[in-house]
């Protein structure tokens, strides 16, 4: 049986792959696919609609080699950052105990 982390990571991994190669190379994500994933995925981060420009600089901040594309190892970064804001988030919050 895995644990939560495990289960997680494979969340993570089988995301990525079940929105990249609709539109083209099958190991990265087009801005288009990013902006479904995004809408479907987080939209408690993204709210009703994806802001085409806050996605535009999103896709260049990740997008390392310039490809107009972000891979795996790209998304991955994104996950660290959008986890380390969760993170910084509830630190901030008052203790439900």
């Amino acid at each position: 049986m895995s644990t939560p982390l495990e289960q997680a990571l494979a969340v993570m991994v089988a995301t990525f792959h079940k929105y990249s190669g609709q539109e083209g190379d099958k190991f990265k994500l087009s801005k288009g696919e990013m902006k479904d994933l995004l809408h479907k995925e987080l939209p408690s981060f993204v709210g009703e609609k994806v802001d085409e420009e806050g996605l535009k600089k999103l896709m260049g901040n990740l997008d390392d080699n310039s490809d107009q594309q972000v891979d795996f190892q790209e998304y991955a970064v994104f996950l660290a950052l959008v986890t380390v804001m969760c993170n910084d988030f509830f630190q901030g919050a008052p203790d439900r105990h």
